[in-house]
């Protein structure tokens, strides 16, 4: 298909107007970007999925576009008036409560890396694994389903195989300080770490 074929297709079926070949053009050597509608139209006249034409969506607006769910659509399951919404696509900030990131979960179908990732609940989670790893990873397990939205039993390996994995690191500090605290360093940077490192363990995790 020609830039001038594309446009067409853009206009004659998905209404925008506005759209010329040099549009298309621009698009290809990546000297502009098109907005949101016209991302869904170019996807559209492609025949193609809008998560077929870019990479792995970190964004708000990316992930709702991926997904082809429309804003009018995500502010309404949220529970979020419509400008209340855009505002956080534009600023690129979830700002919305719990129950409402539950719900925004749902509509745009996240997986629980992206979930936490938009909602920005990284530090909660990572807070949860190093409290799991260093003391017993059975009484963390429900707050960690909970907030990843998983089920206990696909996350009883992965935790407790980075509890024996933190807790070697400490034995091996321990015996090479003999028998003082030493610096940990190993198991520094094994908490500093450790929210990407649950996600590696766990089955089928796609990178983010």
């Amino acid at each position: 298909m020609a830039p001038g074929h594309v446009a067409y297709g853009m206009r004659a079926s998905f209404g925008t107007s506005h759209v010329g070949p040099e549009h298309v053009i621009a698009w290809e050597r990546g000297t502009h970007v098109p907005d949101a509608a016209e991302f869904t139209a170019l996807a559209g006249a492609l025949w193609c999925q809008p998560s077929e034409l870019m990479g792995h969506p970190r964004t708000l607006l990316e992930h709702r576009i991926a997904r082809g769910v429309s804003a009018e659509d995500v502010a309404r399951a949220t529970g979020l008036t419509l400008d209340a919404y855009l505002a956080m696509e534009e600023s690129g900030q979830w700002a919305g409560d719990k129950r409402q990131s539950v719900h925004l979960g749902e509509v745009l179908s996240l997986p629980p890396r992206d979930f936490i990732a938009i909602t920005r609940l990284e530090d909660e989670l990572a807070r949860l694994l190093a409290e799991a790893v260093s003391t017993r990873w059975q009484a963390h397990i429900r707050d960690i389903a909970k907030l990843v939205s998983m089920e206990r039993r696909d996350l009883k390996g992965p935790l407790s195989a980075m509890h024996q994995e933190y807790q070697g690191l400490m034995a091996a500090t321990l015996s090479r300080a003999g028998g003082t605290t030493a610096s940990g360093e190993d198991g520094r940077r094994f908490i500093e770490n450790i929210v990407d490192q649950f996600w590696t363990r766990l089955p089928g995790s796609s990178p983010a």
